[in-house]
């Protein structure tokens, strides 16, 4: 897939927007959402802020493009009555704010206008779990901005134990997860590209700027067995920055690495930032 910014071409990895949106943007050049809101998106709200064990973990894997196990055999098929976390996301899939691949039995937001909608009505909701989960995220992406890579690595390790089995804390999709988790709401900045064709490789996230703002742009790789710094060098390396050639603002490599053994004290998680 090819998608045009600001005069040069992004492929492959981006947000999907439907067909209206499409033909908005190209009509009036303005890349944004053209969602039509409904009242269902007050619904939406009160769905998305029941207390139900492991909602609002959930909810931030899907914001963070992470796709979620749904069993949905167990649904009423009604809109009152629910007795968990599975009851709720099949009625989000009934009302077309989750797609479902019946083959992996997995959830996912389908389009970016979705997203944003998730995105506004977690803001809203009276959650504290939620609540706390959006702040955490709104302050990583300052932390990453502003510098602060002690802080950064911290949060990163954080969201790594806590989300992470031990059998799978290595596993490459899991670390990429493990980012969009972290950042979930990056929203209100930047559009998110996985597997961005750049140098001689792909970069795993790039976060790329909606418009223009004197917040830089960001490429951030997580690896186990690297030091931060020989995360940002694999990002030289392999020029992964490559992929935002053209783009005019800055651009902040993160690199974050930590011991897969913990040979070294410890899963601790180092991070690096620099200027591309």
């Amino acid at each position: 897939m090819k998608q045009w910014y600001d005069g040069y071409v992004l492929e492959r990895a981006g947000p999907v927007y439907n067909p209206n949106s499409v033909m908005q943007a190209l009509r009036s050049r303005r890349f944004r959402s053209y969602w039509t809101e409904t009242s269902a998106v007050k619904s939406l709200m009160g769905y998305i802020s029941l207390d139900f064990d492991g909602l609002s973990k959930t909810i931030a894997k899907l914001l963070g493009g992470v796709g979620v196990s749904v069993g949905t055999n167990g649904f009423s098929n009604d809109l009152v009555t629910f007795r968990g976390r599975d009851d709720v996301l099949t009625l989000l899939i009934h009302l077309g704010y989750l797609a479902y691949d019946e083959e992996t039995r997995m959830a996912h937001i389908p389009n970016e206008e979705i997203r944003l909608e998730f995105a506004r009505a977690v803001r809203e909701v009276n959650h504290d779990e939620t609540i706390r989960r959006v702040r955490e995220s709104d302050q990583l992406i300052y932390d990453t901005i502003h510098g602060n890579a002690a802080a950064v690595a911290a949060q990163i390790e954080k969201i790594h134990e806590e989300e992470t089995a031990i059998l799978f804390y290595n596993n490459e999709q899991v670390l990429r997860s493990v980012i969009k988790l972290a950042y979930f709401s990056y929203r209100d900045y930047y559009m998110k590209f996985e597997e961005l064709p750049a140098g001689e490789g792909y970069a795993d996230i790039v976060y790329l700027l909606k418009k223009a703002s004197p917040v830089p742009a960001l490429v951030i790789e997580l690896k186990w067995n690297h030091s931060a710094k020989g995360a940002i060098d694999q990002i030289r390396e392999k020029k992964y920055s490559d992929a935002l050639k053209g783009y005019g603002g800055d651009i902040l490599l993160v690199g974050i690495g930590y011991d897969k053994d913990g040979r070294k004290g410890g899963r601790k998680h180092t991070c690096h930032i620099e200027k591309a």
